[in-house]
């Protein structure tokens, strides 16, 4: 099925094996790809990929992971290093086609770095391609559930239209990145981006991912968490995400307010009657039984201090911050993109002397090591030198 989009953009439907398998042939004999995946995190518990995009130099495929369900016969497309592979904001994207499928990216270039490190103040898809390409994006399908079928006409044309405009965006971006020398910087950066994995969240507690829980008292994190742990189940058992069964706001709200009623429960805003229906029981259940639970039992949220280093590491971390906020300024960059605070307390914490002892420190890139060592042991003894010119 070839549909047209308003913007003369081609796109083909695949959603059988047999045509996956050719389009698979077609797409190993490019140079370039562009692709992005369409997912319903938003809409249920178990995420999936809904559709994959991928575009060639003069057509749009959105293949149909949930008809397809087999998406092998790409692999040795997304595995050849000869052909680039354009994502932009790929983190999400590489995880989720190596969980869902197996598929292992090699050759990556993302435009999203690549914005980055051009030093642009917007950096999001929407707002490139309409600095770059004058191209609006239809915002109403951001938060669509592509998990549904059928999908309408300007849902797919809305998905085939990202993969149609990241490859003249990499080549722009390319240039640009080759012309400030910084292009080998983005590519070792995507080189690391590419080996990310998916990693399940493991069986801890849940409040840690809850603005605000770090501050209630032992009592009230305790129900929050009996309360957590409900929604959790009520989420999995529902398949919906667990802020579509009730908000964390209004558990924490539940949390400090520790309604032993139905009638309590219903009070205030943080519950819809309908909540109140279908999940009172359950919720008041909770917070009977964490109200019950003996003092020395109750959960505390463990305090987060600023480590206290000594003397000599703490002058090394405001040389190097002194140092990167400067080089960042000349560079036109975001100075965290320079050098993370992390990697600013490993090199001050080993305080190398020499380049070869710099090798060694995790998170150090090559590119920042072959561009800014010297820089950096300069800043290191107290020797700033950050030339005045922007390179």
């Amino acid at each position: 099925m070839i549909s047209k989009t308003e913007n003369k953009i081609s796109y083909e439907w695949i959603e059988t094996r047999e045509r996956l398998e050719a389009v698979s042939g077609i797409l190993n004999q490019s140079e370039i790809l562009g692709v992005d995946l369409e997912a319903d995190s938003l809409h249920h518990y178990f995420e999936k990929v809904c559709l994959v995009q991928i575009a060639t130099e003069s057509v749009s495929y959105v293949l149909d992971p949930l008809a397809l369900k087999d998406l092998s016969s790409l692999g040795p497309v997304f595995s050849n290093p000869r052909i680039c592979k354009v994502f932009h904001g790929a983190d999400y994207d590489i995880r989720s086609l190596h969980r869902d499928f197996g598929l292992e990216v090699e050759n990556l270039f993302d435009t999203h770095l690549a914005c980055k490190f051009l030093g642009f103040r917007e950096t999001g898809l929407e707002a490139v391609l309409r600095n770059r390409f004058q191209v609006e994006m239809n915002k109403k399908f951001q938060r669509a559930d592509w998990s549904r079928r059928p999908l309408s006409p300007p849902m797919l044309e809305y998905a085939a239209m990202d993969g149609r405009y990241l490859i003249p965006l990499a080549r722009i971006l390319k240039q640009e990145l080759e012309e400030k020398g910084r292009l080998a910087w983005v590519e070792e950066e995507c080189l690391y981006l590419s080996r990310v994995r998916f990693t399940p969240s493991d069986f801890g507690p849940l409040y840690p991912k809850v603005k605000g829980a770090a501050q209630l008292d032992p009592r009230s994190l305790t129900v929050l968490e009996a309360l957590l742990q409900l929604r959790e189940a009520e989420a999995r058992k529902a398949d919906r995400p667990p802020f579509m069964i009730v908000r964390n706001e209004s558990l924490l709200d539940l949390a400090l307010r520790k309604p032993l009623s139905l009638e309590e429960l219903g009070t205030g805003k943080a519950l819809s009657q309908k909540q109140v229906d279908r999940f009172g029981s359950g919720l008041l259940s909770e917070i009977q039984r964490a109200m019950a639970i003996e003092d020395e039992d109750l959960l505390k949220a463990p305090k987060h201090l600023k480590p206290v280093w000594p003397s000599p590491v703490h002058q090394r971390i405001k040389a190097l911050k002194k140092w990167r906020d400067r080089r960042a300024e000349h560079l036109e960059l975001e100075s965290g993109i320079l050098l993370s605070n992390s990697l600013i307390n490993a090199l001050a914490l080993k305080n190398p002397r020499s380049l070869a002892e710099m090798e060694g420190i995790p998170g150090l890139k090559r590119w920042l090591l072959d561009y800014f060592g010297q820089e950096i042991l300069g800043s290191l003894t107290s020797q700033v030198r950050v030339p005045v010119k922007i390179t």
